[in-house]
């Protein structure tokens, strides 16, 4: 009697254990399921549906709100018929006022230098020889900018050495690389656009053969355009696949002497698999572009260190790296950018992660130390996301995500040592959030904080 009771008691907690838990999955699956949220009413059939674009109706919202938020925005409060919830203003905000640089190159003919700014999506343009004390802000010469420009997260930034054109990627939003003239200033649309696989990051381009190659980063991938392709075009070639190396890749350059393609890598990566015949894919499909983190593998993402792969500057296909720069004496952290000196022999690595500039030998492969690095607090060096040399003046200018400014050093800089001439987007005493593309936020109730994930 002692004993069947003793089981009737085990038996009945784990009944209701089942019931709960088969409660809570279906219920759990009633919630991830697809459900109506909402919907808008069509128009009646004697009504026609004509389209406005709302960029157009928009104004200039350089250094504001987002191309993206903006059209959002209007959504909301066409919708809400002028409620006092879609018009209310934040109680506060933290956000970064001034300009980000994200990506540097100098127009040597014109005597000027380009910077990318990923905060508040401009391109902007300063006379090269510019040096603000810190507790002043440079006076750019021009300022791209606005809705029609189509700027946003740009990343890569390319100068054509004999028109003066500007190419800029776009990186997160705005899948579309676009080409502004030289002149080009204020809320202008491109003179030319190239649509671009999601994720583009970094731009090289070989002028003997006239073809323009982009990195992928969610793809692990890079695709090679004719230079002056427009619209929607496909690429001439992918390179992608298992044995190519490429594992987020980011900024590239190209050795145009001895036809070699150098990318710097971050290290995510994941196995990607083609559809079977007949199979339908679940994003939408353009015409040469590489499979996408649709085609993505379950369980097959992982991270490896950082690297610089190599290749021939041909390169198509599934193909391996010629070598590859990689290991912990590289000190590579997040290497973002890449420039080279083919006199010197010298690949020169903005290492965002590190706060520092590395510099290999061209020829370096497996895990090598750097010939030397640029890095400390008077270097002023701080989350480098650009860098460009140029030969021309013999300088080596630096984009720094962290501390408003791109500053010019001698090639060869090493150490703690301090620039020739800085640009500043703001004074060295105004803060910095550090923010870019922010994504959703958590509130850590135990330490009053908010976490924010870039």
């Amino acid at each position: 009697m002692l004993r069947s009771q003793s089981l009737k008691q085990p038996l009945a907690a784990l009944a209701l254990t089942i019931a709960f838990i088969s409660t809570f999955y279906f219920s759990a699956d009633w919630i991830h399921s697809p459900r109506l949220i909402s919907y808008d009413q069509l128009p009646p059939d004697s009504e026609d549906c004509d389209y406005d674009s709302t960029a157009v109706q928009l104004p200039n919202l350089s250094g504001g709100m987002p191309l993206r938020a903006a059209l959002l925005q209007q959504r909301v409060e066409q919708s809400s018929d002028g409620s006092e919830i879609a018009s209310r203003q934040p109680v506060r905000m933290i956000r970064d006022p001034n300009s980000a640089y994200s990506a540097v190159a100098v127009d040597t003919v014109h005597n000027e230098v380009v910077l990318t700014d990923e905060n508040l999506f401009n391109i902007i343009t300063y006379d090269r020889q510019t040096n603000t004390p810190p507790t002043s802000v440079s006076d750019p010469q021009r300022v791209i900018g606005g809705l029609n420009t189509k700027i946003e997260f740009q990343c890569g930034l390319y100068i054509d050495p004999v028109t003066g054109d500007i190419y800029a990627v776009n990186n997160d939003t705005v899948d579309t690389l676009v080409i502004f003239s030289r002149k080009a200033v204020g809320d202008v649309a491109p003179d030319r656009e190239l649509h671009t696989p999601h994720g583009t990051f970094g731009i090289a381009v070989d002028e003997e053969t006239k073809e323009l190659f982009l990195s992928v980063q969610h793809d692990n991938a890079i695709v090679v355009y004719n230079k002056m392709e427009k619209g929607f075009e496909a690429p001439i070639r992918v390179v992608q696949g298992s044995h190519t190396g490429l594992a987020d890749p980011h900024g590239m350059v190209l050795d145009a002497k001895n036809k070699l393609l150098f990318v710097a890598n971050h290290g995510s990566y994941h196995e990607l698999k083609a559809p079977l015949p007949g199979e339908k894919r679940r994003g939408t499909v353009f015409p040469g572009f590489p499979l996408s983190p649709d085609d993505a593998v379950p369980g097959s993402g992982k991270l490896l260190p950082p690297s610089i792969t190599v290749y021939a500057s041909n390169v198509k296909g599934d193909a391996p790296p010629l070598r590859v720069i990689q290991g912990p004496q590289t000190q590579m952290d997040w290497p973002t950018a890449l420039t080279l000196d083919p006199e010197r022999n010298e690949l020169f690595v903005a290492n965002d992660g590190g706060n520092s500039i590395l510099v290999f030998d061209a020829s370096a492969s497996g895990d090598v130390a750097p010939l030397r690095v640029l890095k400390g607090p008077k270097s002023l060096v701080s989350n480098p996301t650009g860098v460009y040399l140029d030969k021309k003046n013999e300088e080596l200018w630096v984009a720094n995500f962290g501390n408003h400014t791109s500053a010019v050093y001698k090639p060869s800089a090493s150490g703690d040592t301090a620039p020739i001439r800085v640009i500043r987007s703001a004074r060295a005493s105004d803060s910095v959030p550090g923010m870019g593309n922010p994504h959703p936020i958590a509130y850590d109730t135990k330490r009053g904080q908010i976490l924010v994930p870039n």
